[in-house]
């Protein structure tokens, strides 16, 4: 099955053009021309989204897993175009886009047995004492309710599983909030096909046409103009820190602020504890240069730093990490400015002060090969560029004196999306040492394993203090996330006639 993009907005179930286009920048195969978006398509699918809130938020929770699973299945009814112009727009391979497709509908499959089993609303019921001295109580109920209109922003770097029928968009439609997306203009054709699947959901479930709305980018003010709009309540968006920042600011700035959950990306920094390094330390060499390889090194919770202590064992690790990366081949990354961003920020890092060369590479236009590089703790701790993100595959091995000079390292590091510990049982009490920072540092904390992974599920935290992301208190995977577009409401006294349906 080929897919062809007519390179249209979808807005309430219309597809709409422009007469300004912008042309795709495929990694291999045939560019397309988009319509470009507008502040005035962005205020009708606003408008629209309002008006479908009215209906799709009082749904019932079995409608919209009903709906949930009807995109999931048009989404795998589409699969083998899907996977077509998406490795052809972002250079990904077919094995990738095929697992994040399983990924996509996943979690839309899982978020529906979720609201069905209706424990999300976290209901309460706090029953009338009206003899209870010396003031009565009143009945008193409670449970999580939809805030309305969501604007969600597609990535770069997840064409399927973070954009248009993504973990925020599946997020805010479980929760009953209808969506506009703005799609990535890395994959503007992988964006419109997704937003054909979920226009025929709509369709078959007979959803409001506004729930959903698709506007492309290729300007600017489309983003701005979305988080600025009035009738748009919360902004789901996954990016770099200055884009994401500068749309946070905008929400704050509103005269109704509304929140912003920006995940902006991490270091992930993984502590290699003595005694592990000692039994298997060319083990976890090679271990971290695949994880740190791994798609191009376009992962969010890729792990761009090693902190070990100094010493024969340390040397073995980076040696082995060395040796595995130099045979790692030339990779495309998603994009033409991803790629000279990589290239740039490698330079930035090869330049510091003290920091040791072990492996430099040439970026050939949009393909990537690994950087490796080695600095004293001492260094790293005195020069802050170090420890800022370099979005690709590289590599920062921080070499600390001894084990207080680790804690000092841990210690300084701002936010961050995982961190973990590779340690054995001989381990254990720098390990409990180091657990009081490490937990304060990120959303997530590994043992003896990659972050690369990040597993759909109840328990799942991807997110963190800032700047990992904007609101330390929220998770943009798992179960969880859902909570992100609900706020609570408290009905006292209220009769059972005109109770809501999941409160009765």
């Amino acid at each position: 099955m080929t897919f062809t993009p007519h390179g249209k907005h979808l807005i309430a179930g219309e597809w709409i053009g422009t007469e300004e286009t912008f042309l795709s920048a495929p990694a291999h195969g045939t560019a397309h021309a988009f319509s470009v978006g507008s502040p005035e398509l962005v205020d009708a699918a606003a408008r629209a989204a309002e008006e479908a809130f009215w209906t799709y938020g009082y749904t019932t929770r079995a409608e919209r897993a009903a709906f949930l699973n009807a995109i999931a299945d048009e989404i795998e009814a589409r699969a083998e175009a899907i996977t077509e112009i998406g490795t052809s727009e972002t250079g990904l391979p077919v094995a990738r886009l095929q697992g994040e497709r399983g990924r996509t509908t996943g979690q839309l499959r899982l978020f529906a047995e979720h609201i069905l089993n209706g424990a999300y609303l976290d209901r309460r019921h706090d029953v009338a004492l009206p003899d209870r001295a010396p003031l009565p109580r009143p009945d008193l109920r409670m449970m999580q309710r939809p805030i309305g209109p969501v604007a969600v922003f597609g990535a770069s770097n997840f064409p399927l599983a973070f954009s248009t029928a993504g973990g925020d968009t599946a997020a805010a439609l479980a929760a009953g909030c209808p969506v506009v997306v703005k799609g990535h203009g890395a994959h503007p054709g992988t964006g419109e096909i997704v937003a054909e699947a979920i226009h025929a959901a709509i369709e078959k479930c007979g959803m409001p046409k506004g729930v959903f709305s698709l506007v492309q980018g290729g300007n600017r003010r489309v983003g701005e103009a979305l988080v600025q709009h009035p009738l748009i309540k919360a902004v789901g968006f996954t990016g770099s820190l200055g884009g994401g920042r500068a749309l946070f600011d905008l929400c704050a700035q509103r005269p109704e602020p509304i929140p912003f959950f920006g995940e902006l990306g991490a270091v992930n920094p993984m502590f290699m504890l003595p005694q592990a390094i000692a039994r298997r330390g060319a083990e976890l060499g090679r271990g971290w240069a695949g994880s740190l390889a791994m798609g191009a090194g376009q992962f969010c919770t890729n792990p761009g730093i090693a902190v070990v202590i100094a010493g024969p064992e340390a040397d073995a690790f980076v040696e082995a990490a060395r040796a595995a990366l130099s045979e790692t081949g030339a990779q495309v990354m998603l994009t033409d400015g991803i790629a000279q961003a990589y290239s740039k920020g490698a330079a930035v890092i090869g330049e510091q002060a003290g920091v040791q060369t072990l492996i430099t590479s040439m970026c050939d236009r949009r393909e990537a090969k690994p950087f490796l590089f080695r600095v004293a703790a001492e260094d790293w701790l005195g020069n802050h560029a170090l420890s800022e993100e370099v979005f690709g595959p590289l590599g920062l091995v921080v070499v600390a004196r001894d084990a207080d000079e680790m804690d000092r390292v841990a210690r300084s590091f701002v936010g961050q999306l995982t961190t973990t510990l590779h340690m054995d049982d001989d381990d254990a009490a720098l390990a409990r040492r180091l657990l009081p920072v490490l937990e304060r540092m990120a959303g997530r904390v590994l043992a003896n394993g990659f972050p690369t992974g990040v597993e759909v599920c109840d328990a799942m935290v991807h997110g963190g203090p800032y700047p990992a992301s904007t609101n330390f208190g929220a998770t943009s995977v798992g179960t969880l996330s859902i909570r992100r577009f609900l706020r609570p409401v408290c009905y006292q006294n209220l009769p059972a006639a005109i109770l809501p349906a999941d409160l009765a």
